[in-house]
């Protein structure tokens, strides 16, 4: 008695289903056809209103870009002649991370990822915050993985030389096929 008591309560407390109203006939329209044309009234004079005057949105502060296509090498350190407002790219590595034998003969050979290792040097007078972002392409031109990274912690002094890991993950089996890349930098403050 119970089940039935709520079955019927669910049941009207259901929205009726949505009513699709018919189709206009043509009808409406034709009889419309027929009456008189209201006649062009002419508007009253009234002030003039100056047309709405809006400032644009102030542009965000630009940031430092630098977008460039390099040959693409597996497992071997690739120079590059990148310079970003005094942050210079000195090479980019591309490898599967391997523990060396004798660091810890119980891990020896391995596997912790793959990745991109961009190597940097601050040649500016203050400290930077880059960005960095990484897309391996075959010969075809298909997209065969992406990494990124950058500072999380601090900043890049002056003068220091840094070492960041971008890491590949989900799509990265086809890597080392690669042909081209895409090297992208951001910097901001």
């Amino acid at each position: 008695m119970h089940i039935l008591l709520l079955v019927t309560a669910l049941g009207l407390a259901q929205e009726p289903p949505l009513q699709i109203p018919p189709p206009v006939s043509e009808a409406p329209a034709a009889v419309a056809a027929q009456a008189p044309a209201p006649s062009p009234a002419t508007p009253a004079p009234g002030p003039k209103v100056p047309p709405a005057v809006t400032t644009p949105p102030a542009p965000a502060a630009p940031l430092s870009f630098y977008s460039e296509r390099f040959d693409f090498a597996w497992d071997r350190i690739i120079p590059l002649p990148a310079n970003l407002d005094g942050l210079k790219v000195n090479s980019i590595f591309f490898n599967k991370r391997v523990v060396q034998p004798g660091f810890f003969n119980l891990l020896k050979g391995a596997e912790f990822g793959t990745r991109a290792q961009v190597e940097v040097t601050n040649t500016g007078k203050y400290p930077k915050v880059a960005g960095f972002a990484v897309a391996v392409l075959d010969k075809d031109g298909r997209l065969l993985g992406v990494a990124s990274g950058g500072t999380k912690v601090g900043t890049i002094k002056a003068g220091e030389t840094e070492t960041f890991d971008l890491n590949f993950t989900q799509v990265k089996e086809r890597l080392a096929l690669g042909d081209k890349f895409f090297l992208t930098i951001e910097l901001r403050n």
